[in-house]
């Protein structure tokens, strides 16, 4: 009974938190390659193409290319290789994760007059498709002149003492309850930082002061900063199409969106500085992140000759409604005065708030070879600066907003592929090159992927594999916006292997 009431109580508090930052909103922005293993064998490449489900995502007109019905099932194996380096020290941590990507059909409808209204056929599909996966694993370590402290000892700066310290026979969790649901988060870490001994007031008996100190000493500090998120990110597609006078397809997708997102980090700080009081820090995080929403997409593909077809498409912003919660833990050791648990029965309840995504315009072109293979190349443009956040709880995310215009830019993505065949054999491979959304690439790098696989048709089925690898570097700043600007480089290189089994019907 004591968590459900922390719970209500905490619910309350969310109009003054705001724990979001710009790392949020450009993880629910941006989406992967993923899709059936034809799709990602050509990185892709699909938007004057059609004829596979996934290139949905990319050019709704291409649920007309298909000659008859068609339905697909994927499943897919990652592997991601996190390096981290931070003040010289190198650290490695692998994660691996299997997934079920992919499953759709659409369905054919020839017209029996096309003479009399231009309409060759008709196309419905629905399509269930993963857009990320947000499973991860990091680890980093290495020795630091700056401490944890700071972060607590910046929050609490300017507030008083009175309000970060509990009255008499006031519990732990009442009393960061009660600043939640007054004060906000800010408030909140003032309050762990001071009940950990980690803040210091430099006058304790004074409960209007609002400076502090820290009990950590000025030297050097063994640091350890870890987490682990799981989830993913997908989307259900109705989709409609038509092939017109032959040689013209047109499409629109409606498309639902869900966000599913849960990350615990933890932090440890150790140091046998000769002036410490506070020896040792064990600092945890948990957030989990809920969400969904919609867009609209529409779409074309002109075969302007026999050897070149054109394609365009505009994928509209997505609209997505997100609530998140949070709970933290933290713990000190002193060696002569033993060790401090400060654990919160609390879960913050953050109000629902407004995502909108950037939309997306993409312009394909395709060169056809006979029957033996094609080149499909894909140019798409997003806009991040046009990220919005936005609430009706009265939180305020302005400051954020104007963060994501100053920081962000618009962003390019180019994608290469190919396929030949032999036979029922198919071979492919593919390039990508994805501009980073950050006018600063230091805080987040370009992406460039590459990929290969193969397929075999069996007439009624067929299985296709894919092997992609992509690559990204980024800095990683353990506790953004804050006192504590310590930051990890990162390199992520991401393994994956894919299979899809389709059936002709």
């Amino acid at each position: 009974m004591k968590k459900l009431f922390t719970l209500i109580i905490a619910a309350f508090a969310m109009p003054f938190l705001n724990a979001q930052d710009i790392t949020d909103a450009l993880r629910y922005s941006q989406q992967d390659i993923l899709g059936t293993a034809r799709y990602r064998g050509m990185s892709g490449a699909f938007g004057a193409l059609g004829g596979d489900l996934s290139a949905l995502q990319i050019n709704p007109a291409g649920s007309a290319v298909f000659l008859n019905s068609y339905g697909s099932v994927t499943l897919s194996t990652s592997r991601i290789d996190n390096d981290a380096l931070y003040f010289s020290t190198f650290r490695n941590r692998t994660s691996r994760n299997l997934n079920f990507g992919q499953l759709g059909a659409v369905f054919i409808f020839d017209n029996t007059d096309p003479e009399a209204s231009g309409v060759n056929k008709i196309s419905l599909g629905v399509a269930y498709d993963q857009t990320t996966d947000n499973a991860d694993k990091l680890f980093t370590a290495g020795r630091s002149s700056n401490s944890i402290d700071s972060f607590f000892i910046n929050e609490a700066q300017g507030l008083p003492l009175g309000l970060i310290s509990r009255t008499s026979g006031e519990s732990i969790d009442g009393h960061y309850s009660f600043l939640g649901e007054t004060e906000g988060y800010r408030a909140q870490q003032a309050f762990l930082g001071y009940e950990s001994f980690i803040v210091e007031p430099t006058d304790d008996s004074d409960l209007n002061g609002t400076t502090y100190t820290s009990n950590i000493g000025a030297g050097v500090y063994d640091q350890e900063y870890s987490y682990e998120s799981t989830g993913i990110n997908g989307k259900l597609t109705i989709n409609a199409g038509a092939q017109i006078n032959k040689d013209f397809y047109v499409g629109a997708n409606l498309s639902s969106h869900f966000i599913n997102y849960d990350k615990v980090s933890e932090f440890f700080e150790g140091n046998n500085n000769a002036t410490s009081n506070i020896n040792e820090v064990l600092f945890t995080n948990r957030l989990s992140t809920i969400g969904g929403g919609f867009s609209a997409q529409i779409g074309g593909i002109a075969k302007v000759s026999k050897m070149v077809r054109l394609g365009a498409s505009f994928e509209s912003p997505t609209w997505y409604y997100i609530r998140e919660e949070t709970s933290q833990r933290l713990e000190t050791f002193s060696d002569a005065d033993g060790r401090t648990i400060v654990n919160p029965d609390v879960i913050n309840i953050f109000p629902e708030y407004r995502l909108r995504t950037p939309g997306k315009a993409t312009g394909s072109i395709a060169f056809l070879f006979e029957k033996q293979g094609l080149i499909s190349i894909d140019y798409s443009y997003k806009d991040y600066t046009t990220t919005k956040l936005s609430s009706d709880e009265g939180a305020d995310f302005s400051a954020l907003n104007t963060e994501i215009d100053t920081n962000l830019q618009g962003a390019s993505t180019i994608r290469i592929g190919t396929e030949w065949r032999n036979g029922n054999w198919s071979f492919r491979g593919g390039y990508s090159f994805e501009e980073s959304p950050y006018k600063n690439t230091a805080i987040l790098d370009d992406k460039t992927g590459y990929s290969i696989g193969g397929g075999y048709n069996f007439g009624k089925y067929k299985f296709d594999v894919t092997y992609n690898q992509t690559s990204q570097q980024r800095s990683e700043t353990f506790y953004p916006n804050s006192g504590f600007g310590n930051t990890a480089l990162i390199d992520t290189e991401t393994h994956s292997l894919t299979f899809t089994l389709g059936m002709n019907f």
